[in-house]
């Protein structure tokens, strides 16, 4: 009887329990966020469409490494914001290092900036690395008089895996050396903004 009695009591203290809300989703940013995105994949289009056709083939193949490069790169950047060590760049900010407050600043706002970097820009530079190998694709089978097919599935394939092995490679290195990617990405973006 004391059992029951006993169960009864806990349970209901169970229940009673208020239940912590989870985080509320950002509305602003995942806005903000969406439009630049699509401003940003309007530039690159822009760019992919406009000049890659019109360019010589080697320009193109490095407009295409570069893009490759870019998306590489600020997947890198978006991981070392999420792993770096806060109390690291907080004891550099003491110290006056340049670049360090806004060090702390991205790491404070790591989901934002690695959705930033890792979503926004890596992905938008996938896509347009895609579509920049098609154009390739489509000035080789000109130039050579044979079939676009092929060339375009070899071209497709040669970009996704030299952007996966770039990425996979990327993000082990990120991963350890977080702190100095970051701290160098910062270094560079202090010479445009006062912290």
């Amino acid at each position: 009887m004391k059992d029951k009695k006993y169960k009864e009591k806990y349970s209901k203290k169970v229940n009673k329990k208020p239940i912590k809300d989870k985080k509320k989703v950002d509305k602003t940013w995942v806005l903000i966020i969406s439009i630049l995105s699509f401003f940003i994949s309007l530039f690159f289009s822009l760019l992919g469409e406009t000049v890659i056709p019109n360019a010589h083939i080697i320009i193109s193949i490095i407009l295409i490494f570069a893009f490759i490069f870019l998306g590489i790169l600020f997947d890198m950047i978006g991981i070392a914001v999420t792993v770096a060590d806060l109390s690291t760049f907080n004891s550099m900010a003491t110290k006056k290092v340049r670049g360090a407050k806004l060090g702390v600043k991205l790491i404070k706002n790591a989901p934002k900036v690695s959705s930033f970097c890792n979503d926004v820009i890596g992905d938008i530079c996938g896509i347009i690395s895609g579509s920049t190998g098609v154009s390739i694709a489509i000035m080789i089978s000109n130039k050579l008089d044979i079939s676009l097919l092929p060339i375009t599935i070899l071209i497709t394939a040669l970009v996704a895996s030299i952007t996966i092995g770039g990425k996979a490679l990327g993000k082990s290195f990120a991963i350890n050396k977080s702190n100095s990617i970051l701290y160098k990405f910062v270094s560079f973006l202090s010479f445009f903004y006062k912290e």
